[in-house]
């Protein structure tokens, strides 16, 4: 009896996807595919963009299975993929190029106090969000994403730390009235 798809590591699954398993590479897109969209909408895309480069990269990747060696983590590769796809089309459009002005967004709360990172990562300019995005969410480093950006090292290095930066600023807990001490 064969083992189920759902038992199987992701590298066995990438290596039969590479002879033509069609079956295993379904599972994978299963299993990754919710967090390369969510990738995709954290670097900017709108939900439609981010469903069309997803299904993008997860089909170079099954043209490209045989060459995931499982050096890394299949979700990391994919991520990679994706988001130098998602690159080379916003490269097209030269949306990238410009930093726009961003709009004063005032990241949501829900009821227990939490902070919605995408709302957050929408205060920043876009290639401050792509480059803080690509590094810690696509797990790219530095000289990669320079190369994918088309950017100088230190232009990157600049971005995602003033990036990071603006995120910690405004993911900081906010004190509560009632914890205020007066002095007395």
């Amino acid at each position: 009896m064969t083992q189920p798809l759902v038992d199987r590591h992701d590298v066995e699954l990438a290596a039969l996807a590479a002879a033509g398993g069609r079956r295993e590479f379904g599972e994978l897109v299963r299993r990754h595919g919710s967090a390369v969209r969510g990738l995709l909408r954290r670097m900017g895309a709108q939900p439609s963009l981010a469903d069309d480069v997803a299904q993008d990269a997860f089909i170079q990747a099954f043209e490209r299975c045989a060459e995931f060696r499982g050096d890394g983590t299949f979700a990391g590769w994919i991520k990679k993929i994706a988001a130098r796809l998602y690159i080379k089309r916003i490269a097209r459009e030269a949306r990238y190029i410009a930093e726009s002005e961003t709009e004063d967004v005032v990241p949501t709360t829900d009821h227990a106090g939490l902070i919605d990172l995408d709302e957050a990562l929408k205060s920043l300019s876009e290639v401050e969000r792509i480059c803080v995005s690509l590094c810690h969410g696509a797990g790219m480093a530095h000289p990669e994403i320079a190369s994918a950006l088309n950017l100088p090292l230190g232009t990157v290095k600049s971005h995602v730390k003033r990036g990071l930066d603006k995120l910690r600023a405004r993911l900081q807990p906010q004190p509560s009235l009632g914890s205020v001490q007066h002095v007395g």
